[in-house]
């Protein structure tokens, strides 16, 4: 039983010409039977793709810094008086490490490369420069992952923020660990009867 009210027979009659409009799919639907080879195909791809980009390094949140903080980083086992002179900025710069205009992508990959690189070289004192990220929407971004990302690398000994003379706040001296090769000379000079 059905009480239409003259609203509503004033709306049917207003509606009697409509038509639905017919509306193209956008997305073509996979059939629910996958074709077995393109599965394989995929998942050789996909591990594929995991084996080539062996950067580990984080890409998940990281906590904004201030554009004027310090940043500073020092495993065990440093020694005070090293620490000192790093953070001093009295070591020896080999490799340099420019991150401006980069995206957080391209740094993540520059960062992690150089570090390997520069221990490919025996290098043990690096200089990243990655700017303070003053007057930005999101002030500090490069300087925030640095400093995240830096403690994240096993070859990496300590780090701290550079003096004025080698850029500031906008800089990190990067202490790396020494290579075998490195460890073997040094055990020399000192041992030498």
């Amino acid at each position: 039983m059905t009480n239409k009210t003259p609203d509503a027979d004033l709306f049917l009659q207003q509606m009697k010409d409509v038509k639905p409009i017919k509306v193209e799919e956008k997305v073509t639907l996979a059939s629910p039977h996958l074709d077995k080879t393109s599965v394989e195909t995929r998942r050789k791809a996909a591990t594929a793709e995991l084996a080539k980009d062996k950067n580990f390094l984080s890409g998940e949140y990281i906590e904004p810094l201030d554009p004027l903080a310090v940043i500073e980083f020092k495993r065990d086992g440093v020694q005070h008086g090293v620490y000192r002179s790093l953070r001093m900025g009295k070591y020896q710069i080999d490799a340099r490490l420019d991150l401006h205009n980069m995206t957080i992508e391209q740094a993540r990959s520059a960062v992690f490369q150089f570090v390997k690189d520069c221990m490919a070289h025996d290098i043990r004192c690096a200089l990243i420069t990655h700017g303070k990220g003053e007057g930005r929407e999101q002030p500090a971004q490069l300087k925030s992952c640095v400093a995240h990302w830096l403690p994240q690398l096993d070859e990496v000994m300590a780090f701290h923020s550079a003096q004025k003379r080698h850029g500031w706040l906008g800089a990190t001296y990067v202490l790396l660990r020494k290579s075998e090769k490195k460890k073997q000379e040094t055990w020399e000079m000192h041992n030498k009867p």
